[in-house]
């Protein structure tokens, strides 16, 4: 093989990986699936999609090997191939905010109809379950929760919260979180809360990121 058929063919094959990200619902389907696997119907449901169509984008994903499936009885449930996956859109979202004013934009713009969206950063939310202040609710679906959470979080779904806001202690604040910095879960939880006279507020990043964060302080501390 000569060097420009190498880079040819090698170039080719990396930009499967690029042309099937090129849709926006395939990135929203790599989205849903890091909270966990799900079944096509889950997804179509998610997404707003139809089946039909959530199947076809999964068909593309596959063949690019971002995800892999399996069956469950009468239900075929997909997930994502590898966490390098994972590591991938993180970046990816990084990059869009850094370079494209449009995407940071759009959130400042729909955070802005929101004033009683008070947030808190993982550094804060760390100081406050440390010091036993605040109690921590996780209102995605309860398979996203039983998937994996952020330890001390207690699984309230969002659709279920206004019937068991009551059962939550009155002494702390509450911090929702759901699936990460797009989602919007969170902010109707603490939305409804607020409504109820709860101090509430929003932590904009997911289990993954959580993860993130006390890895790299240990990581941290190790090196010190």
């Amino acid at each position: 093989m000569k060097e420009r058929d190498f880079k040819d063919e090698l170039f080719k094959e990396i930009a499967r990986i690029g042309k099937c990200l090129s849709s926006p619902k395939r990135l929203e389907i790599l989205d849903v699936l890091v909270q966990g696997p799900k079944s096509v119907e889950s997804i179509s449901k998610l997404t707003s999609m139809t089946v039909a169509n959530v199947s076809q984008h999964l068909q593309t994903l596959h063949h690019a090997k971002l995800v892999e499936y399996k069956k469950q009885g009468n239900f075929v449930i997909y997930e994502l191939a590898d966490p390098a996956v994972l590591n991938f859109l993180d970046s990816l979202y990084g990059l869009s905010e850094k370079q494209l004013t449009e995407v940071q934009h759009i959130k400042n713009e729909f955070l802005g109809q929101k004033p009683d969206a008070e947030g808190v950063s993982m550094e804060e939310l760390e100081q406050l379950i440390e010091s036993g202040e605040v109690t921590l609710i996780d209102v995605r679906p309860r398979d996203e929760y039983d998937a994996a959470h952020i330890p001390g979080a207690i699984s309230i779904p969002i659709e279920e919260l206004a019937e068991q806001f009551i059962s939550l202690p009155t002494n702390n604040k509450v911090v929702a979180y759901c699936r990460g910095q797009y989602c919007l879960m969170s902010i109707k939880a603490i939305e409804l809360l607020k409504q109820k006279g709860i101090e509430a507020a929003h932590l904009d990043k997911g289990v993954h990121d959580w993860n993130t964060f006390i890895n790299n302080k240990s990581k941290e501390k190790f090196e010190i």
